[in-house]
């Protein structure tokens, strides 16, 4: 599935030309492989389906999957890009632990797990020297915190009973707001939200986005978990708003970085983070507004 990363028409750069004969295809105004990014995004839809609706606690595991990869992938491009040494062992390990903990110990195991990651990350990184020291264990914690600690609030939202409709109720925010805002952004976007950030992302993109997560909202809410009406248009309104901060920051830390995409993982979509960017502090919001309007 895709995510709100490209929902207003984004796309940081176009491939520079590499001097040969034969011309450069010319780019789609979304900015995008199209056919790779759907097929793609097709594909990981399926996982995620597969898993809620056979044995729901299966997507904890494509939770920890996709952490596992997305972490690798932020190492990766923090010590090309800048030389900075993530402790990745530590992270990759305590990670695992945050988001499989918080299945039968909640916020609890999660918050208990990502301490201990940090004292792993402030030891590891001890025989290497205090030169970059407090730059590593910064880039260390900062990940912890990020992907798996994020995370760990998707996982919380499967154990319920009803847990499948939570999850389902986040996803399909998250879809409707993507593709609302991609469709507007690349048939309507005129005026740049964030010019310096990310010039290609528009407040028509966005009105877009928060048309679709609004009304996606309303109808999981009530339909999946019995809410009501209002519930779901304040909670599909703040999973708008997180995801495209989210979305945000990582530009941000790609444009603080010089480089266009996390990775090279999925085609037509960059790496995985970049499609991590706006699920990660979307989930915090979604367990934490479903906890509050749809109690346990």
């Amino acid at each position: 599935m895709t995510t709100v990363s490209d929902h207003q028409g984004e796309r940081e750069d176009a491939a520079e030309p590499d001097g040969s004969e034969e011309p450069a295809r010319k780019p789609s105004r979304a900015g995008r492989d199209l056919p790779a990014a759907i097929g793609v995004g097709v594909a990981l839809g399926a996982a995620i389906l597969g898993s809620l609706f056979t044995v729901r606690y299966l997507f904890i595991g494509v939770i920890a999957a996709a952490i596992v990869v997305g972490t690798i992938e932020l190492a990766g491009a923090f010590r090309r890009a800048a030389n900075v040494r993530i402790s990745l062992v530590p992270v990759l390990v305590g990670g695992q632990a945050m988001i499989w903990l918080a299945w039968p110990f909640g916020q609890q195991g999660a918050v208990t797990a990502f301490v201990v990651t940090v004292l792993a990350c402030l030891l590891w990184r001890l025989p290497s020297g205090a030169d970059g020291y407090l730059r590593d264990v910064s880039a260390s914690v900062f990940a912890a915190a990020y992907l798996p600690l994020f995370a760990s609030f998707a996982a919380m939202l499967v154990p319920p009973e009803d847990g499948v409709g939570r999850v389902l109720s986040f996803m399909i925010v998250v879809v409707a707001c993507d593709t609302g805002g991609y469709i507007a952004g690349v048939l309507r976007g005129r005026h740049p939200m964030a010019p310096r950030i990310s010039p290609k992302k528009t407040w028509e993109g966005f009105a877009g986005s928060l048309t679709a997560g609004i009304t996606g909202g309303a109808l999981a809410v009530v339909l999946l978990l019995d809410g009501q009406a209002w519930q779901g248009v304040l909670f599909g309104a703040a999973i708008v708003v997180t995801a495209t901060v989210g979305d945000l920051m990582e530009s941000l830390i790609k444009r603080d970085l010089g480089i266009k995409d996390m990775g090279n993982t999925l085609p037509g979509h960059g790496g995985l983070m970049d499609r991590l960017d706006s699920l990660l502090p979307s989930a915090v919001v979604s367990w934490l507004l479903l906890s509050a309007f749809v109690p346990v």
